[in-house]
């Protein structure tokens, strides 16, 4: 029993100083991170404008905006409402400038992108505010013009117009918001609403003062007399203003008939802007959406369709951050992926000038193509096909199959080591890079095989010309061929990826080996050719005999019958002679009165007089057997043709 007590008082301690490390371990970076935000410089405080702070800001920015556009012209035409809130007025007024003493401090502290790095020189990010257009509108929207209240009085507020000038910073919220949106035609259609009513709201006050120049209740046309209870209330007067103001610039209800000029002018003047401006922007916001759509496809990739795909693919966020950031890196810059989709509609001619114009000063810095003839990059710059990479994202690694080599326009890229840290060079604007996996060069270890990982620092934008655009087009121009091949020799040498065997040996190698092979092929042809043409001269000889034949056998065809006949009589003598032996001369005789007695009617018979006996039938079978040798002699010639003809086939 003791035992177990002291092992359980044993884990106890154990576990309790496990916990107490685990906790000490837990604060420890909590220190860190309150030491590292407690040790932030203000005064080296660079802001990204691809960061959430800026967008942030930006964000904040529209209500000082928008309470400029809405409030000044409200308080200068609603008098009461004017006296009433002075204070809360001037206390509003004041906090909006306040905002736009600190955007204007943000301006200048708002780093850019230089190659596409960040710069945080202060000196630099300066100069570059001042300089820019944006700073003198900035400097234009703070002038104290609240000053000329001592002169005209605290309740004018238009006074305060000047604060306008800084529109320009709620249009980049507005882009910046439309960007990052899922729903970019529900935001436009919002922010056309937001224009609307600005200006529907800026009509009802210009008619409220109207009303009020003319005399409230001089006609039906006017705001009725603020004496009767029902139109006294501010609340009214403004409802009623918005909505005659509705009523005119929509052009959807009736309105009472001006009376005097300055109703007339200012009917005619909202009737103008409710045809030009109002009815035209509602009646085609349909085709307005579409056509910002399709062009946003054209220019840019479709990022609405990306992120439909993230969404129904449950992809995590920190991918979908990285896509966001990316569509709204070439957004914002306005670098465009899709030249060739866009220029396609153009003749030849001018795409050519127009890529010329855009990328051959890029294209004269590559080293590889600076001795090469005009025509030669004028052709490459059409089949160059931009890419932008962001940053930490590698553009190449080594071993990969090269099928591309790229030159960099804008940005800066590492070479780094398989540990993605060590950095051996850094390569700029106008370098290259990939041409020795796509030049084929002849001895390289690597075959087309990347020799170096590339990592782009920030975000960087390269050209790519593919391995069948360069070989194609140096099919043209063979110097430029052999210049290129002579680079990427030397460039292999100096990094040792070169086979050290002597290519003019193994040249002559090769060109022996071809001789010999078409030595060996003429002397088999050669061979050929003889036994052909011997071939021919025996089939040509035979052919010639069996023709001489047939002409002999056709010139003696008339006397074919008696020939036949006199061959069977003599036959049949020759055998009558055999069956009787030797005799006498008197039956000698007798045998030769016997043929001559008998060679009269075998004649007669020949002439078509005899009975047709045996005679006749020895002449059909002599004819039959004639007929059946000239057409065995037809088909052994139609062979014989037929032959010499596939021979002069295989000759030819």
């Amino acid at each position: 029993m003791n035992t177990n007590r002291w092992v359980r008082l044993f884990t106890w301690q154990r576990m309790n100083k496990n916990s107490e490390e685990e906790e000490n371990k837990e604060q420890e970076p909590k220190e860190k991170k309150k030491e590292e935000t407690t040790k932030l410089n203000w005064k080296e405080w660079i802001i990204d404008p691809s960061e959430e702070f800026y967008y942030t800001w930006l964000q904040i920015m529209i209500l000082p905006i928008c309470y400029n556009w809405v409030i000044i012209i409200f308080r200068t035409c609603f008098y009461a409402i004017e006296e009433k809130f002075v204070a809360t007025w001037l206390t509003l007024d004041y906090i909006c400038d306040l905002f736009y003493v600190l955007d204007t401090v943000i301006g200048f502290r708002t780093g850019f992108l230089e190659q596409g790095i960040l710069v945080r020189d202060l000196s630099l990010l300066k100069k570059r505010y001042m300089r820019s257009s944006r700073f003198k509108w900035d400097i234009a929207s703070l002038l104290p013009t609240d000053l000329l209240y001592l002169k005209l009085g605290i309740h004018t507020p238009l006074v305060r117009v000047n604060r306008f000038l800084r529109t320009s910073r709620m249009n980049e919220a507005l882009d910046r918001m439309e960007t990052r949106t899922s729903y970019p035609n529900t935001f436009r259609v919002a922010k056309l609403m937001l224009y609307i009513f600005v200006l529907i709201h800026w009509n009802a006050c210009v008619y409220f003062s109207l009303s009020n120049y003319i005399g409230f209740g001089a006609d039906p046309w006017v705001y009725p007399n603020i004496s009767d209870p029902d139109f006294a209330a501010t609340r009214r007067q403004y409802f009623y203003c918005f909505w005659f103001s509705t009523l005119i610039l929509t052009t959807v209800g009736d309105t009472p008939p001006p009376e005097r000029e300055e109703e007339y002018l200012f009917l005619v003047a909202d009737m103008l802007i409710a045809v030009l401006v109002f009815a035209s922007v509602v009646g085609s916001m349909g085709d307005v959406i579409s056509s910002l759509r399709d062009r946003d496809n054209v220019f840019f990739p479709n990022h609405e369709l990306v992120k439909g795909y993230l969404r129904s693919r449950r992809i995590s966020k920190e991918l979908q951050k990285r896509v966001n950031d990316w569509y709204q890196h070439l957004h914002i810059n306005k670098k465009i992926t899709r030249e060739n989709e866009i220029l396609r509609h153009l003749p030849i001619t001018l795409q050519t000038a127009i890529a010329v114009s855009v990328h051959l000063p890029t294209m004269s810095k590559v080293t590889i193509f600076q001795n090469c003839e005009n025509s030669l990059l004028e052709q490459l710059v059409l089949k160059l096909t931009p890419q932008v990479y962001s940053p930490g994202e590698y553009v190449c690694k080594k071993g990969d199959v090269g099928h591309e080599m790229y030159i960099i326009k804008e940005g800066k890229l590492a070479v780094v080591a398989d540990d993605g840290v060590t950095q051996f060079a850094v390569l700029g604007e106008g370098n290259f890079f990939g041409e020795i996996s796509i030049l084929n060069i002849k001895g390289n270890k690597s075959g087309n095989r990347r020799t170096a990982n590339i990592r782009s620092i920030g975000y960087s934008d390269l050209f790519s010309l593919s391995k069948e655009d360069l070989t194609e087009t140096l099919l043209e121009y063979p110097a430029a061929k052999r210049l290129l091949e002579e680079k990427g020799h030397q460039i292999l040498t100096k990094m040792g990826m070169l086979e050290e065997t002597d290519e003019g040996e193994g040249e002559v190698e090769k060109t022996e080996d071809k001789v010999k092979r078409l030595e060996a092929s003429l002397e088999a042809l050669q061979t050929k050719l003889a036994r052909l043409i011997a071939e021919l001269e025996s089939s040509a000889r035979k052919m010639m005999q069996r023709v001489e034949l047939l002409e002999l056998q056709t010139e003696g065809w008339e006397g074919i019958v008696a020939e036949g006949a006199q061959g069977e009589i003599e036959e049949w003598e020759k055998v009558k002679e055999r069956e009787i032996g030797d005799g006498d001369g008197d039956g000698d005789g007798e045998k030769e009165e016997e043929k001559e007695e008998e060679e009269e009617p075998i004649v007669e018979g020949e002439r078509g007089e005899g009975d047709g006996g045996e005679e006749s039938l020895g002449e059909k079978e002599k004819n039959a057997g004639g007929i059946e040798e000239s057409e065995n002699e037809k088909e052994e010639t139609e062979e014989e043709q037929i032959k010499t003809e596939t021979q002069d086939q295989k000759r030819d």
